[in-house]
């Protein structure tokens, strides 16, 4: 289970929750960035298995950086992190090609279930 995961979101302490969460379920090739613009410069290098990915952020928005990562990779695998209230920016992501998103604040299941549903 080497699958490498990239962690996208200005908040570190958010990160470090999805990394926690993550490392206790046997997922422990994790990398991270901590903005948009980061992001997808990390991924052309690092090509990540799957990106979870803040909607909101400086730099580079989520939606921004997806169409980015997307318009390089469109196989890429991206699940879109938002906080309630922004269901609109939800639907844009799904259109853009994000396969999933997980509400804020989250809870460690829902985040394995989705992880593990997009990584088989």
């Amino acid at each position: 289970m080497d699958k490498k995961i990239m962690l996208v979101d200005d908040a570190a302490f958010m990160r470090m929750l999805i990394k926690d969460a993550l490392t206790k379920n046997g997922y422990t090739n994790i990398i991270e960035a901590a903005d948009g613009a980061q992001a997808v410069d990390t991924y052309a290098s690092e090509k990540p298995d799957l990106v979870i990915m803040d909607i909101t952020m400086p730099n580079k928005t989520g939606i921004e950086a997806l169409q980015e990562i997307k318009g390089k990779d469109p196989g890429a695998k991206v699940v879109m992190c938002s906080a309630m209230g922004q269901e609109a920016m939800v639907v844009e992501a799904i259109r853009l090609g994000a396969l999933d998103f997980i509400v804020k604040p989250f809870k460690a299941d829902r985040i394995i279930q989705t992880v593990s549903k997009i990584l088989g």
